[in-house]
């Protein structure tokens, strides 16, 4: 039976898509000399947030997720990021696959937080794979499944992030509200004969500070 290999040996942002989407080059390796038809690919990849150090800037910033700086010896835990799929081609030996990977600038999905925190540096993710092998024995096509123990670790750039949001949303970010704060604000923004929802927000955060001075 195949004993495959994954290792991570590129990535990018995809230009000009629907929704942004980051492209990761998955090495595939066969130890073995079988003939691969065919890999049904499904991949988890997860956040391992311990594994890397954070400013202090960095540290406020998360505390949505992780709390205070103090507790993070209890609370700095991996967290899920998404989960992707592909069918691989036929090879034989080595191949490189791509593995496109969706992204959400939604502020109420924890990984938005936890990008969107990082000032710099890189990101650690363990990509934990699964899925069916298609592959020739003795003449003849045989299946199996991929073991659950093959992973590969990355370390993804957080600027590959950063400058991907930048060219989806320039200069813009994505907030859901409940339908109840949304029916209020935009009653406000109504009564108040404003054109935009960034001018009902402004204002509303300019009345507050100056209710918290006086």
């Amino acid at each position: 039976m195949p004993d495959l290999s994954f290792r991570v040996v590129s990535v990018e942002a995809v230009a000009r898509a629907a929704a942004p989407l980051m492209n990761f080059g998955i090495e595939i390796k066969n130890a073995g000399n079988e003939a691969i038809h065919a890999i049904v690919l499904r991949c988890q990849i997860q956040i391992e947030a311990a594994r890397r150090q954070y400013t202090r800037e960095e540290q406020l910033r998360l505390g949505d997720l992780f709390g205070e700086p103090e507790r993070w010896s209890q609370t700095l835990r991996g967290m899920l990021w998404t989960h992707a799929q592909t069918v691989v081609p036929a090879f034989v030996g080595t191949t490189v696959s791509d593995l496109l990977v969706p992204c959400t600038f939604d502020f109420n999905v924890a990984a938005t937080k936890y990008f969107h925190g990082l000032e710099g540096g890189e990101i650690p993710l363990c990509l934990m794979f699964s899925g069916s092998m298609f592959y020739e024995l003795d003449g003849a096509l045989a299946v199996a499944p991929i073991s659950w123990s093959k992973e590969a670790r990355f370390r993804l750039p957080a600027d590959v992030w950063r400058r991907m949001m930048e060219e989806y949303y320039p200069n813009s970010a994505w907030l859901c509200l409940r339908r109840d704060a949304f029916e209020q604000l935009m009653e406000y923004r109504r009564e108040h004969g404003m054109t935009s929802w960034e001018q009902a927000i402004e204002d509303l955060l300019r009345t507050a500070q100056q209710v918290a001075v006086s």
